[in-house]
């Protein structure tokens, strides 16, 4: 299939001046310019973030909190200093911020971390990523709320579900598939109100809103910094500190103790006791650079954007017969994600495979990490496709316009 539409790069605005700090977004494919909207999987990287961790291999290339010459010292500061820069960022104790891999390396270690008997039950969502459902399946009787037809946590079912006394309560602030919010602060109170902890997975909401530690009592939350600006390899999690210091690390080893002799150990304060081994040193440097330019571009701001470019979702779904989408109909509950289904198509991969080739659009098809919300709504998978701050309203018009001579040349109704 030749296609016919060319991508209107005459972009102005705050937002679009922005795409510049981009420098993959000068790439093309196949003689087209990149439209990435697949940030809901991970996002791009602005030029500060790479020169951070070009800056940690030519200049202070070193292993943190071990050596006492310069490249060692220069390293380790650099690292703590992250540290602090995500804990200010959320407004809580930089003591309360671990660093792993990814939410699902943060969760997991919440999960084993703390005691649970087999008569306790913890409340999930069937809203959320698989990495907020399996591990607390491992670890005790899980009961799911339920979602409604519209993609939004069913409350009545939530409110009965807390009155059993759940030990913890698992929320999904922004599902990846739906898009949907869920009322972070009412949940949590609810929950606290019937004795639960709280684990939060904030990956993807946080990169959207900002989520103050000191206003809204969550006992643990996890978000990575891959779909936040920043590079692979580095998830966070914030714990209270009285609860950290009870759980038991996953890992030991090398940087998580103070003393080892040959019949005993003791692990260090928190948080260094659950960061055995030697970590992502330049990727965290690099995140904390990533939140700075999120600051420096206005975290309000930026939420506006997400706003407005789910409500062009939105629009542009609806005007479509052929299309039916997941999750909520007013754009002030729901991020710019959009999971869609095409009326008649069962392999949506083949869709994403033409709109990568012959547009350059990058999108994603799939279960999404989320088979059993995604099962519920559909017979198979959905074309997601989602947006940050570096996408316009031009580039969501233009996937639409490029899905709709696609699925035009397979004969689809409505098309």
């Amino acid at each position: 299939m030749k296609p016919q539409l060319e991508l209107d790069s005459r972009q102005t605005g705050a937002f679009a001046r922005l795409r510049e700090e981009f420098p993959i977004l000068q790439r093309r494919v196949d003689g087209r310019p990149l439209v990435y909207l697949d940030s809901a999987a991970t996002s791009l990287k602005p030029r500060s973030v790479i020169d951070a961790v070009v800056a940690y291999y030519t200049e202070s290339t070193a292993n943190i909190h071990r050596g006492q010459h310069v490249l060692s010292e220069e390293a380790s500061n650099q690292y703590e200093s992250a540290r602090t820069t995500v804990a200010q960022y959320l407004n809580c104790s930089s003591s309360e911020i671990c660093f792993f891999r990814n939410t699902t390396e943060a969760l997991n270690v919440v999960a084993h971390g703390l005691v649970f008997s087999a008569d306790d039950t913890v409340l999930g969502f069937l809203d959320s990523h698989h990495s907020q459902i399996l591990p607390w399946r491992r670890k005790a009787k899980l009961a799911l709320v339920r979602v409604g037809a519209d993609g939004r946590v069913d409350m009545d079912h939530y409110a009965e579900l807390l009155r059993t006394r759940p030990r913890a309560v698992a929320i999904t602030h922004c599902s990846n598939v739906t898009g949907a919010y869920v009322p972070l602060a009412q949940m949590v109170s609810m929950a606290k109100e019937s004795g639960a902890l709280t684990i939060v997975d904030a990956a993807q909401s946080l990169p959207h809103r900002i989520i103050d530690l000191a206003t809204i009592p969550i006992d643990f939350l996890a978000f990575s910094s891959h779909k936040m600006l920043g590079p692979s390899g580095v998830g966070c999690l914030f714990g209270r500190g009285a609860l950290l210091d009870q759980m038991e690390p996953v890992n030991w080893g090398g940087g998580m103790v103070d003393w080892v002799d040959a019949q005993s150990s003791r692990p260090r304060k928190i948080p260094h006791r659950f960061e055995a081994g030697t970590p992502a040193i330049e990727s965290t440097i690099g995140f904390a650079h990533a939140l700075e330019f999120l600051e420096r571009h206005d975290p309000e701001a930026i939420a506006r954007h997400d706003h407005h470019l789910s409500t062009e979702l939105l629009r542009h779904a609806c005007e479509r017969s052929y299309l039916r989408f997941l999750g909520p109909t007013d754009a002030n509950e729901r991020a710019a994600i959009l999971s869609l289904r095409v009326q008649g198509v069962d392999d949506l991969s083949m869709i994403a495979r033409a709109l990568s080739d012959s547009y350059g659009i990058m999108c994603r098809s799939g279960h999404l990490c989320a088979q059993p919300l995604v099962d519920s709504f559909s017979s198979s998978e959905v074309l997601r496709v989602s947006g940050y701050i570096y996408n316009t309203t031009e580039d969501i018009s233009f996937f639409f316009r490029a899905l709709d001579e696609i699925v035009s040349h397979l004969h689809v109704a409505g098309a």
